[in-house]
């Protein structure tokens, strides 16, 4: 019997958490995973923020859940976790996608602030997937996108970001170590590497002429990345059809690190 097409991207009645979902890229990825059948939680510090993703979500007919947590702080996450599993009762999905971008030369970049992106970046991925794999597990797997970068696969150089390339290369060998390590449970674990993606976060960046055209000659399909184009690597890689791939990093680049 063939396989159809809804079987292979479907995410019926499975559960999603997207962390920083309030905005960007986590919100267009709460929306692309309710779209195909998840009940997602959107865990983000802004509450607001939260509850209008939220909102678009159920106006289309899905499920949502509003979380308001910092990632940072533990305490926030465990009980974020909790609540969404006393709501939906079960975790299928994970995305790490909460960031932080201090763009400082090294040197002028306080250990204060050097901490501030690690924890953020990097420690908040550690503590969301760790709490998120014994109720995976209970289920016999589940999913654990992380949300790289293209600055965690190379050095840049088109402005100082040395915390970010830190705390994103780090992310993408805490990948591969998870993927390796919790293959036995039936958790695969894969993270996305987008290249610049027209955000809020970005908007500044993007925006100065100068700076766009230095990173356009770059790409070799010469255009920004869109928020849809990241979360629909999401989906592949949550999805059915993504079953046998894990420890992978799915760079999302218009072809900047094929250069």
């Amino acid at each position: 019997m063939s396989t159809t097409l809804e079987q292979l991207f479907s995410l019926r009645d499975q559960v999603a958490i997207v962390t920083g979902g309030g905005r960007g890229i986590g919100r267009e990825t709460a929306s692309l995973l309710a779209k195909v059948g998840a009940r997602v939680a959107i865990l983000d510090r802004d509450e607001d923020a939260a509850r209008s993703a939220v909102d678009a979500i159920v106006a289309e007919g899905g499920t949502a859940l509003a979380l308001v947590a910092d990632v940072a702080n533990t305490q926030d996450v465990k009980r974020a976790f909790a609540a969404a599993l006393d709501r939906f009762g079960r975790l299928d999905i994970l995305v790490n996608n909460a960031a932080l971008v201090r763009r400082t030369p090294a040197v002028e970049t306080s250990i204060e602030v050097w901490r501030e992106v690690m924890e953020v970046n990097l420690n908040a991925a550690f503590v969301c997937s760790c709490e998120a794999a014994g109720p995976m597990t209970s289920n016999g797997g589940g999913a654990i996108i992380n949300i790289a970068s293209i600055m965690g696969l190379s050095g840049g150089g088109i402005y100082p970001i040395a915390s970010y390339h830190a705390s994103k290369g780090g992310l993408v060998n805490l990948t591969r170590g998870l993927a390796v390590e919790w293959a036995p449970r039936g958790i695969r674990v894969n993270a996305i590497a987008p290249t610049w993606v027209r955000t809020e976060l970005t908007k500044t960046l993007l925006d100065d002429p100068e700076m766009s055209r230095k990173i356009l000659e770059l790409m070799p399909l010469h255009r920004f990345a869109e928020t849809t184009e990241v979360a629909a690597g999401v989906v592949y890689l949550a999805s059915p059809a993504a079953k046998i791939v894990t420890g992978h990093v799915l760079a999302i680049d218009g072809g900047y690190l094929a250069r």
